[in-house]
């Protein structure tokens, strides 16, 4: 069987396998399906997500569930201003043996999982913030001065109240950038929260069943990799990238005056993963152009930021990526 035969072959299988977790995922998260396809999307890219959200809506409880159906190894961190990065990360103890001897045993943290939820990350101080900084990105931590290899895969999703923001230390820019998406958590309509209430007052309620291993998770991903990206869309994620940063050339007039920074290059290497992710979703074998379009806020929104006069003037960075996507969708159609 030839590559492009055993692609094929891989996406439509995998395509399955994804309609029926995103069905159980569904069965305790009930709507919000753009939420639940960003959050599967970040689990195939193999990266994380900041879900951004007021309390109530159900962030926990998606986490919960995506464990469960991955098949992943969970845990969860509440994230307080008196969080230590040991707390985290696991520490070394002296312990003494049988036959009296002393020696440091190291005891691992809550980081050592495979899907770990940072429940209201902002409210830790930033030296706990930054504990998680080189776990996420190397996927190991440094203990005593060992480098200790955390179990693939591994994933962070993070949840922030937008609200509430006494006694918060905001995230740096530097650790924005490592989530691959941020996943804004919106109230439901009026008939999913009907649903809702039906679905979680009663004497039941619906339980989540596992449809993948980690090992499988693992094989998705890499299958992800494997599918082709047209030029066209390569060139369209490069042109929505830069039209964002202030000092390029193909900047727009509002984006030079209205951006203070734009997003760098794990942007576009974060729009190559997620409009894959996305068109394996709906089960295509390649992304196109209105995959890009649809990625563009989760995955720039948190890579960029407006002066103070643009915020003052209120202007918001949703509207300027809907409006940069349109223009740039314009031009390329016309191209």
């Amino acid at each position: 069987m030839s590559d492009d035969a055993d692609l094929v072959q891989g996406i439509e299988a995998l395509e399955a396998k994804l309609a029926e977790a995103r069905a159980s995922i569904t069965r305790r998260f009930i709507g919000q399906q753009r939420v639940v396809d960003l959050s599967l999307s970040a689990l195939l890219c193999g990266g994380h997500g900041l879900l951004i959200g007021l309390p109530g809506l159900g962030k926990t409880r998606l986490v919960e569930t995506l464990s469960t159906v991955m098949g992943l190894d969970s845990n969860r961190i509440q994230f307080t201003p008196d969080l230590m990065p040991s707390d985290i990360l696991g520490s070394e103890v002296l312990e003494t043996g049988a036959d009296g001897t002393r020696d440091f045993k190291f005891i691992a943290g809550p980081i050592f999982c495979q899907l770990l939820m940072a429940d209201e990350i902002n409210r830790a101080s930033p030296r706990t913030q930054s504990a998680l900084l080189q776990a996420m990105q190397e996927r190991q931590v440094t203990v005593a001065g060992e480098d200790r290899p955390l179990t693939p895969p591994f994933h962070v999703l993070a949840t922030q109240n937008p609200i509430e923001q006494e006694g918060t230390y905001p995230l740096p820019e530097a650790q924005l950038d490592r989530f691959l998406v941020q996943i804004d958590v919106k109230y439901p309509d009026r008939d999913t929260e009907r649903d809702i209430l039906l679905a979680t007052t009663g004497v039941a309620e619906e339980d989540a069943h596992q449809v993948f291993t980690a090992e499988e998770l693992i094989a998705a991903q890499t299958l992800l990799r494997r599918m082709p990206v047209g030029e066209s869309v390569m060139e369209m994620i490069l042109d929505l990238v830069r039209a964002f940063r202030p000092d390029d050339a193909s900047a727009s007039d509002t984006v030079r005056r209205s951006v203070a920074w734009g997003p760098g290059p794990r942007a576009a290497q974060a729009l190559m993963l997620t409009v894959r992710a996305r068109a394996m979703l709906q089960g295509r074998l390649a992304p196109d152009a209105d995959d890009v379009a649809a990625m563009a806020q989760p995955v720039l929104t948190h890579r960029m930021a407006l002066t103070f006069a643009a915020r003052a003037s209120g202007e918001s960075l949703d509207g300027l990526i809907a409006d940069t996507v349109a223009d740039i969708t314009r031009i390329e159609a016309a191209a």
